[in-house]
This record gives structure tokens, sequence and C-alpha cells, in this order.
């Protein structure tokens, strides 16, 4: 024992002579991950592994990004706050007041854009905000962020407030922003200003009027339902800016969202006189129209109907793709002919389609609608073989497990719950207060209490309530069935003459007051 320490000893004396000859050297060879002649480091069993390649201060390289993420979100509520305030109730305007408070910081784009979000009830106090970005001479608008404050005053459908600021940001505004402005008009169902807004943008605001705008505000409008107006204003630019064929298939679709197939029929057929071709796309829309109308009037006819669109297709000479399918499955499924989805699933290779995640979330619901659990597990499963299982989120297991609840399944709603956490979607408070209230409803107050304490622990702000219990799945008490006691000689003697006595007076006529008793 003492031989085979006695060269470690030496090795520690001669490289404590080496440090201390060099005592400024020695300190930077503890700091210095390369060097491994250091004798603090060699006596050290935690640091004799420390892989030279990795600096030791590489442990601590995340905490900075997470102070920089809390002084992000504690800055933003702090904007936030600033601008909930009553401005009736404040003698200082709110460009004064973030001067005076917020001149140290430096605005970026998250920054406003989490602003805007924790702020929704602030209102016109937000153009405050905006012209206070606008003098800030460590800040300069850009598209993105004049895109933020429409999008902002969208939602609340102040269109005056959106008009400040597409005039204050001519300069900086582009394709972002005009989208955004497109969309909440049309979401605010104003067809008709969208169409004015398209013929004096160029003037009043400085967007670009050519065939790229013109596809993004006829898509817009043909999303809602709002054909006609697409059609007039691509007919009225017609001599500036000619139709293509993407502008014509979209008009198309416009027509059958808003379930008027004569309509697209008919522009159909002038754009086929007109030298165009009509595309998968506007045949995907009309076979999806003509689906829809059936599954309103006769569902029987949907299949008969579908296979003439069908045809015509491939007399055009136009390919199926897999949004071809995905409307036909789409349509089986919600008139619950779960078995013709299934087998169209398993005739997409045919025509060289291959399904997405569209086709596997619409199939498994249909499944578990149907009872069938065990095919809707082995749809999932091939749905990540197929490489689709980034589509599995929070909100489409929730779809899954509201439909397991609804036919009674709360065992293997259950099982899907575990599936979901074991692939990494975070469940909300939506699917816990489910899962909870189906447990409760079936009387399972044990496991409804493990899934609140596990809420809790997770951080879902979950709030105790009270279930009720569901009578079907009561557990009823248990009542003894009373044993038949044995008759004695008397009593069955004085029984059969009872009945003897009951037959005799049935024969003999009854006198007339005891005929109207009876």
């Amino acid at each position: 024992m003492w031989r085979s320490s006695t060269p470690s000893l030496q090795l520690r004396r001669l490289l404590l002579r080496c440090s201390s000859s060099s005592s400024s050297s020695s300190s930077s060879y503890c700091l210095s991950p390369t060097l491994s002649l250091d004798p603090y480091c060699l006596s050290s069993p935690q640091r004799h592994f420390v892989s030279p390649s990795f600096p030791l201060s590489r442990r601590f390289s995340s905490q900075p990004n997470n102070s920089a993420d809390d002084d992000h979100s504690q800055t933003a509520q702090s904007l936030s706050s600033e601008l909930l305030k009553d401005p009736d109730s404040e003698p200082v305007p709110i460009i004064q007041r973030l001067q005076l408070s917020f001149s140290h910081i430096t605005p970026s784009p998250p920054l406003i854009l989490q602003t805007l979000n924790t702020s929704p009830d602030a209102g016109r106090t937000v153009l405050g905000f905006y012209k206070w970005l606008s003098s800030n001479p460590n800040f300069a608008h850009s598209d993105e962020t004049i895109s933020f404050f429409v999008d902002y005053f969208g939602r609340r459908n102040d269109f005056k407030a959106i008009h400040e600021v597409l005039m204050d940001g001519r300069n900086f505004a582009g394709a972002k922003t005009l989208e955004s402005a497109i969309d909440r008009l049309v979401r605010a169902g104003r067809a008709t200003q969208v169409v004015s807004f398209f013929d004096r943008m160029e003037v009043d605001y400085g967007f670009r009027r050519d065939r790229e705008s013109l596809t993004m505000v006829v898509s817009k409008l043909c999303e809602h339902g709002f054909a006609s107006h697409a059609e007039k204003m691509v007919k009225n630019v017609a001599g500036e800016i000619f139709p293509n064929e993407k502008i014509c298939d979209l008009l198309i679709k416009g027509w059958c969202v808003d379930g008027k197939l004569d309509e697209a029929r008919r522009l159909a057929e002038e754009m086929y006189r007109g030298g165009f071709e009509i595309g998968t796309m506007a045949y995907n829309s009309i076979l999806d129209c003509i689906c829809k109308l059936c599954r309103k009037k006769d569902p029987f006819c949907l299949e008969s109907e579908a296979e003439k669109i069908l045809v015509d297709m491939d007399v055009a000479g136009v390919p199926r793709n897999v949004e071809t399918f995905n409307v036909l499955i789409t349509n089986l499924c919600k008139i619950r002919k779960t078995e013709d989805a299934m087998k169209l699933f398993y005739r997409m290779g045919e025509w060289g389609c291959y399904p997405n995640e569209t086709t596997f979330l619409v199939l498994t619901r249909s499944l578990y609608q149907a009872a069938r659990v065990g095919e809707g597990d082995e749809m999932i499963d091939r749905m990540k073989s197929a490489g689709f299982g980034n589509a599995l989120d929070k909100k489409a297991y929730y779809e899954f497990i509201k439909i397991l609840c609804g036919i009674e399944r709360i065992d293997h709603a259950m099982s899907l719950f575990s599936k979901m956490k074991e692939d990494g979607c975070k469940p909300g408070i939506k699917t816990y207060d489910l899962l909870m209230g189906k447990l409760c409803a079936h009387g399972c107050l044990d496991k409804a209490n493990v899934l609140f304490n596990e809420a809790v622990n997770r951080g879902v702000p979950v709030e105790p309530k009270a279930y009720k219990l569901d009578p079907r799945f009561v557990k009823k008490p248990t009542v003894a069935k009373k044993e038949k006691k044995r008759e004695t000689l008397p009593e069955k003697m004085a029984r059969k003459k009872r009945r003897l006595r009951k037959i005799r007076l049935s024969f003999v006529k009854k006198p007339k007051r005891m005929r109207r008793a009876f």
C-alpha cells in the first residue's frame, strides 16, 4: 500500500514545485479546461473527467437566455399595464408617460407583439404607443411591426385607426401589412370596402397593384364566400391586370364556398371558352360543393354524384391529388360511411397519391366515432410511421379524447391521455376538465382527484367544481332475496278452500247491486 502510493506523492510534489515557480500561470491552468497538468484538477475526481472540448462555463450558458426572456416578458407586462390605464384619469398623455418610464428600453418586434397581445382592451391608447415607437430614435418601423398594429385594430373592427396607421407608415408598409388589412376587412364582412380599398391603395397607402396583390385579395374574398365581389373586381381590372388560371380557379372555389354550384359551372364554362384550363383545385372545390349539397338534400346520392365529377376530371385529363381524396373521405365520414372511406383510403395508391396529416386525422376521428377504437389506435401509429407525428398536437388529442368520452369509453380515453403525454404534448385545462368530469360521472372519484393533483403540479389553472354523477353509472344496492317460506298443512288447506270458493262463486249469478259495483 505504501509502495503504490509513493510515486503518486512524488508526482504531486513535483507538480507543486512547478506550480509554485509560476504562480501566475498556475492560476490560468485551473481556469483553462484544455490543460490537465494542474494538481487540483488531478486530485479532484469531479473535474478529472471533464472533456477538454467543453469549457467549464458552458453549464451556465442557458442562464442569460432565461433572464433575457424574463426581462422581455416583464417589460411587455409593464407596457401593457401602462396602456390599460384609463386615459381620462391620467393627467399626462400616454406618449409622455411612455417617454418618461420606458426611455431606457430598445423596442423589438417580439416585444411589440407580446405587448399588444397582453393589452386587448387598451383601445385607441395603442395609437399613442404606435406614435411613441415612431418617435423613438432607437427604433424604426418595418412591414412586420405595422402589420401587428393593423391586426390589433382589425380585431376591434377599428378601421379608422387602421387608416391612420397606414397613412403614417406608408413608407414602411409592404405585402404583410396589405395582407393583414385585407384579411381583417374580409373577416369583418366588408367586401365592398375591400374592392374600393384595392382600387385606391396605390394612391392612398403606397401599396403596389400587381398580379400578386390581386391574387391575394381574390383568395381572401373567395375563402369567405364573397365570390361575386371578387369576380366583379377581376373583370374591372382585367384591362390593367389580366387574370391567370390561378385567379380563375380561386373564383370557382369562391362560388363553391358560397354554395352556388350553378355559378361555379357557369364560370368554368366561360373559362373553357376563353382558353383557360380548369385546374385540380377548381375540380376539388366543385366536388366538395356537390358533396355538401348531397349531404343536405339526399345523402344516398353522394357517391353517384361524386363519381360524375371524377369522370369529368379523367376526361379532361386533370389528375387527382391528395386533396381530392381528402374531400371524398371527409364527406363520407360525415355521413357515417366509415367503411367506404377506409376502402377509398386503401385505394389512394392506385392514382399515385399518398395520405397526408388531414387524411389520417379525419379517419381517426371517424373510427373513434364508430367505436372502432382499436383501428383508431392503429391509424395513429400509422400516422406516426408516415412522418406526420408533428400533426398530433394538443388540439388533435383533445378531439380524440372528447369523442371517446362522448361514446363513454373513458378507460380508452385515459390510455390515449397517457399516450398524449408520452408524445410530449402538454394537456391543457380543457383536457383535464373533460376527463375529470367524465370520471366523476362514472363514479371514479379517486382517479379524478389524481388528475386534479397532476394538473396542479403541472401548473394548469384548474379549479375544483361540483361534477354530477350520471345516474346510469350509479351502483344500485343489492337487495337480498327473501326465501320462500314453506306452507304448513293447515295453511295449504285454507288456501285451497279460498280458491275453490272463488271458483264456485264465479258461476253464481250476481245481484244487480254487486254488478254495478263491479
